[in-house]
């Protein structure tokens, strides 16, 4: 796609960042197809090529509007289209540049901005522990469009005790911990049982992802710059053999590292190391297999549906391991009509869309309930907490599963 930046945006290193990747794009619609927005609204500004032409022109120099910040809005920046598309396009990094443009010269309604203030600050926040706890407590008084957002409590579980030859950093994340602290300590029984000991450092805390994606670059780069120095030290000197991170969208967020402080003159070698370092646990676990069944407790009788989140599928590249690790230890995994589209979380997606992302959530509860699961599996705390809001069915990360599994 021929692209022409104007004079504000040619030679920055954001512009010339954006031309690549317009040029990549040929504008064939492949896309199109498989965009959730566009398949509930059926507008092509909906969709991933209008949104690029919407880019295109304010790079361009067209003044962007109000209409056009809606439109970039609505995009649940699920990547869908990155995999569909034949010229490679590299879609989310050009819609972060976009939206970070149209942000700065459109401004937002009172109530918009205080909205995404607080989700920014408040999920990052060490106060979000004791308010999720509150609002457990006094859950009919929260208001109606966060009730969804307040699980059940559920116990922790107990930390592994043994030490081990082998040792992985985890990234504990930002709300898990305290919407569901199981994810984490499951995650470390599974390692603990293959004799792998889980690190948590001080001083990590969110990826970045949350303020990247509420067009927060300069915080968003913060958050990098703040986990790089907590886990430096154990990668620097070898002490671990990856950062394995159960959050499948931090995931995408961590292994984005190396690129989004490339010019970064003093922690560009660094992000890079990290990003090389970070892992989904599918990755850790998947050529363990014989190993995992071996030490099975469990009779693989159960009907179990695998939702894979975008940031895994799409943005990974991950979506078919999970179902084959747990196929191959004897279980049985169904995948959903349609198991490619979102489920509509998509980080904050659920808060400031709350319409569409309910829309997409009855359409994915909707073609799993067709598979008549015991329960429904995934890999990140959104999908799973989005999900479990709309069905009595157990929702649960599938890490949870297998500790189950390991352990009865």
């Amino acid at each position: 796609m021929e692209t022409r930046l104007s004079p504000e945006f040619a030679g920055t290193a954001e512009g010339q960042e954006a031309e690549s990747i317009l040029r990549a794009c040929v504008h064939c619609g492949f896309c199109t197809a498989t965009c959730p927005t566009y398949q509930l609204l059926g507008d092509e500004l909906d969709g991933p090529r209008g949104r690029i032409y919407q880019i295109k022109q304010v790079l361009e120099g067209e003044a962007p509007t109000r209409s056009t910040q809606l439109h970039l809005d609505r995009c649940l920046t699920c990547r869908n289209c990155e995999t569909t598309c034949p010229s490679g396009v590299a879609y989310g990094q050009l819609l972060d540049i976009g939206r970070r443009v149209v942000d700065a010269k459109v401004p937002r309604p009172a109530g918009e901005r205080a909205k995404r203030w607080a989700l920014k600050e408040g999920l990052t926040s060490p106060l979000f522990g004791p308010a999720m706890k509150l609002g457990q407590i006094l859950k009919p008084l929260v208001p109606t469009g966060l009730k969804d957002k307040v699980p059940q409590p559920k116990p922790a579980g107990s930390w592994p005790t043994r030490e081990h030859a082998r040792r992985v950093l985890m990234l504990a994340g930002c709300v898990q911990p305290s919407m569901a602290p199981n994810i984490n300590t499951a995650t470390a029984r599974v390692l603990d049982a293959l004799e792998v000991q889980v690190l948590l450092a001080d001083g990590a805390g969110c990826c970045g992802a949350i303020r990247q994606h509420l067009s927060d670059h300069d915080g968003a780069l913060a958050d990098m710059r703040r986990n790089i120095d907590a886990w430096w030290p154990l990668v620097e000197r070898g002490a671990v053999e990856a950062i394995v991170i159960n959050a499948s969208g931090c995931g995408v967020q961590v292994k984005d590292y190396g690129r989004e402080l490339a010019h970064d003159p003093v922690y560009a070698e660094r992000a890079k190391r990290i990003s090389e370092f970070a892992r989904d646990p599918i990755e850790f676990l998947a050529e363990q297999g014989p190993q995992i069944a071996a030490r099975l407790q469990r009779k693989p009788a159960e009907s179990l549906a695998w939702h894979p989140p975008c940031t895994l599928q799409h943005g990974q590249r991950l979506g078919g391991q999970v179902e084959t690790l747990l196929r191959s230890l004897g279980f049985t995994v169904s995948l959903p009509a349609e198991s490619h589209l979102c489920c509509g979380s998509a980080g904050t997606y659920s808060v400031l869309q709350g319409s569409l992302s309910k829309q997409l959530r009855e359409r994915k509860l909707k073609n799993l309930a067709h598979l008549a699961p015991e329960r429904i599996l995934s890999a990140n705390i959104g999908c799973i907490q989005h999900l479990q809001a709309g069905t009595t069915m157990p929702v649960q990360h599938w890490l949870e599963f297998l500790d189950e599994a390991l352990r009865e």
